[in-house]
């Protein structure tokens, strides 16, 4: 028996390679799908803790080379808490949580409950499905 032909063992490892590839590139999630599994995560493992609306705004997403996008602007809710003495700041995208809460009926310097990680206690979240911090 004589040595394998390497041009059809290459070209079956490639075409397998490039379907895994575009099998892998096919699954990943979108930016809007890995928010809402962290806010899910952090509504589920989360602790409570007092906070402080600071400001909310709209940001104008930038498109490719600085270009402004032609998309929605994000609606940021931007809040500040305390956890084991360390003060944190943070924003919230709550673009697509508007259905929730009025965002241009939020108070600037209104406290509010903010749900963190323990484990990672600057991921926090204001509002989720199924949970809002923000108090009337």
């Amino acid at each position: 028996m004589g040595p394998l032909p390497v041009t059809p063992i290459l070209l079956g490892s490639a075409s397998m390679l490039l379907g895994l590839g575009l099998w892998l590139r096919s699954r990943r999630k979108s930016p809007e799908e890995r928010e809402r599994q962290r806010r899910q995560w952090v509504n589920s493992v989360g602790r409570i803790t007092d906070g402080t609306v600071l400001d909310v705004c709209e940001v104008q997403p930038e498109g490719k080379k600085g270009k402004k996008a032609e998309a929605a602007p994000m609606q940021l809710l931007i809040f500040n808490y305390d956890v084991a003495g360390v003060t944190y700041e943070a924003s919230q995208d709550v673009t697509h949580l508007q259905k929730y809460f009025d965002v241009h009926s939020c108070r600037l310097g209104v406290p509010v409950s903010i749900k963190y990680d323990p484990q990672n206690p600057g991921n926090s979240i204001v509002i989720a499905e199924g949970w809002i911090g923000l108090r009337n």
